[in-house]
């Protein structure tokens, strides 16, 4: 049992983009589904799918390189954990690397980008950023 899952994908994420790896395969959850979905809509990874299996299923994340090999994603940090957590406005989210870079937030509308999240004027617990 982890006392945190959402740090233990971003570390799969992280560790697989160092050593090149084509994909990474995390137990699923709803919320981790959603970070993989924001991923792929910004541009981070190429893909994601579920696959089923007789307990929680598997999330699978294909990861993206550049032409040359080079990592898409460069930084991925944690910002709300167990112990503390964190909520802002929408007003208050950060811009990662004035606006090169995501941050990741859980709303009452899902999990949504900064981005999507100034757009409909939501706030929410910041996940985390990536860059």
């Amino acid at each position: 049992m982890w006392s945190d899952p959402i740090a233990d994908m971003l570390t799969r994420i992280r560790n697989g983009v160092r050593i090149k790896r084509p994909e990474v395969r995390i137990p699923s959850s709803k919320l981790k589904v959603g970070i993989a979905k924001v991923l792929k809509e910004e541009g981070y990874v190429a893909d994601y799918d579920v696959i089923e299996d007789d307990k929680q299923g598997i999330l699978r994340i294909t990861l993206k390189y550049g032409p040359e090999g080079e990592q898409v994603i460069s930084k991925i940090d944690r910002a709300s954990k167990p112990g503390c957590r964190r909520h802002m406005k929408s007003k208050d989210l950060p811009r990662v690397l004035d606006g090169l870079g995501i941050a990741i937030v859980s709303t009452s509308q899902g999990v949504l980008s900064d981005r999507v999240c100034r757009e409909r004027n939501v706030g929410g617990e910041l996940l985390c950023t990536v860059y």
